[in-house]
């Protein structure tokens, strides 16, 4: 049997959202033992021009929204994006993958051919569905979630890469 889009996107994506939230969970644990205050850890990033931490995870949680709603042909919720602290970054994961659990595979299914047109500033970009998913949204997705694990890694949370995969 052919892989589907949806296989290949919606089921991945919230499975890898519930394991950035698991490792939340720890980064939050070693935060409480140490005393530390989260948001040092939350606006930490590896190098100057380099997004902190809570950016990589909004950045992470629209590409999976933006991805979903785009196939399906809804509209892709708007988040604040004033998120600082490990619990309101996990809300907003959690907020995200109900947001994904909401599409059925029929909705995303055949949607290879279809075109989408990406807006940044003046420029447009166009994709087919496949090459959006394929090409940009995966990557985009676990560019950003690596970023952000390792940057939690860097700063000492004892996580790996088990945490990082979960279970698939």
């Amino acid at each position: 049997m052919p892989l589907s889009m949806y296989q290949a996107s919606i089921p991945r994506f919230i499975n890898a959202l519930n394991n950035l939230s698991a490792i939340l969970d720890k980064a939050q644990a070693h935060v409480d033992a140490k005393k530390l205050d989260e948001t040092a850890l939350t606006g930490f990033r590896l190098y100057p021009d380099m997004f902190p931490m809570a950016r990589q995870i909004l950045i992470a949680s629209d590409t999976a929204k933006g991805l979903a709603a785009r196939l399906a042909g809804v509209d892709i919720p708007v988040y604040e994006d004033t998120e600082k602290t490990l619990g309101e970054l996990k809300a907003r994961i959690a907020k995200t993958v109900a947001f994904l659990q909401t599409f059925k595979p029929e909705q995303i299914d055949g949607t290879e051919g279809k075109e989408i047109v990406i807006r940044r500033g003046d420029k447009e970009t166009r994709y087919s569905g496949m090459q959006f998913l394929l090409g940009h949204a995966i990557p985009n997705l676990y560019f950003h979630i690596t970023t952000a694990y390792n940057i939690l890694r860097h700063n000492g949370i004892e996580i790996g890469k088990r945490d990082f995969l979960g279970n698939p």
